[in-house]
């Protein structure tokens, strides 16, 4: 390129997620000097983007956005973006597809029930496989979109009922503990970041209301186990095919056992969220974070063959 590409913030998009999103990528434009801010109102790109002036930031939450399709539309028009590819977005976004992964991987996590919507078990046959403490949830939305948290057959068979017959779903048993996460960038591990929900569930209200939970971080852990967390997130993030930068989120029971629930490939960038946590552990405040984030890309666009 002749010159320096501009980078393009893409936020917005149709999902649940929409307003985080908005959220996410005004914060990430505002430390971007010269960033263009693209709120789309539609699940498809400018088609004024160039891949010889444009290197692109997407901050698209759910969705076409984060599960591989606006990454598939970017890579067919050879354009430079931040994150991962459309193949491991596509896969993490899946989450029975990457739980396989990770098991594969030998990363720790644990047995789940997937189904249909228009085929969903009877709550006898989860209890008998799963325990009468359960999670469900949809396998291809955001981490704590239609979450269920649920506590004996009865309370099982009335969210079965309840929930809409389409979409896929996952039921898991309900980890006890505590809740972290993990920022990764270019694969390295960041700060562990402890999660304190005040209601006690950590759902998706919960997670972008001011106050709402306490977040420690660094979380107190011994020094072993923060490092083999670090380790297993760093595993995870190869094994899936992720690259620049993600954030795995994990439990660790009382009795030392760590169980990986998922890797984000489209992690949130607002006030209340846990990569700048992370971030913050290892000295990188908001704007360095966000400039980590966007260079590899920059890097990618220098070198038309690695986009």
């Amino acid at each position: 390129m002749s010159s320096a590409p501009e980078i393009v913030v893409l936020c917005g998009g149709l999902s649940s997620e929409r307003e985080v999103s908005l959220r996410s990528g005004r914060a990430v434009a505002a430390v971007l000097p010269g960033a263009r801010l693209v709120e789309l109102a539609a699940e498809c790109l400018p088609d004024w983007l160039d891949a010889a002036k444009h290197v692109v930031l997407p901050v698209l939450h759910g969705g076409w956005g984060e599960d591989g399709r606006a990454q598939a539309e970017l890579e067919a028009h050879g354009l430079a973006f931040a994150g991962c590819s459309s193949a491991a977005s596509r896969l993490c976004m899946d989450k029975v597809a990457s739980k396989s992964a990770m098991r594969t991987a030998g990363v720790p996590v644990i047995p789940e029930v997937a189904f249909a919507g228009a085929a969903k078990p009877t709550a006898a046959a989860l209890v008998a496989a799963l325990g009468d403490q359960l999670v469900i949830k949809p396998s291809d939305q955001g981490s704590s979109v239609g979450l269920y948290i649920l506590a004996g057959e009865g309370a099982v068979a009335e969210a079965l009922a309840a929930m809409p017959a389409s979409g896929r779903w996952m039921a898991e048993r309900r980890l006890r503990g505590r809740e972290m996460s993990i920022g990764l960038l270019d694969g390295q591990p960041m700060g562990i970041v402890e999660i304190v929900p005040l209601t006690g569930v950590y759902d998706y209200k919960t997670k972008y209301t001011q106050g709402a939970s306490e977040y420690r971080f660094p979380a107190a852990l011994a020094k072993d186990t923060a490092a083999a967390l670090g380790a297993a997130a760093a595993h995870l993030f190869a094994a899936c095919g992720c690259r620049d930068f993600a954030r795995a989120d994990v439990f660790l029971e009382p009795d030392g056992q760590f169980y990986f629930l998922e890797i984000n490939t489209m992690p949130g960038m607002t006030e209340t969220s846990l990569m700048p946590k992370s971030a913050s552990c290892v000295g990188l405040d908001f704007p360095a974070l966000v400039r980590r984030m966007v260079a590899p890309a920059l890097a990618r666009a220098a070198q038309p063959a690695r986009r």
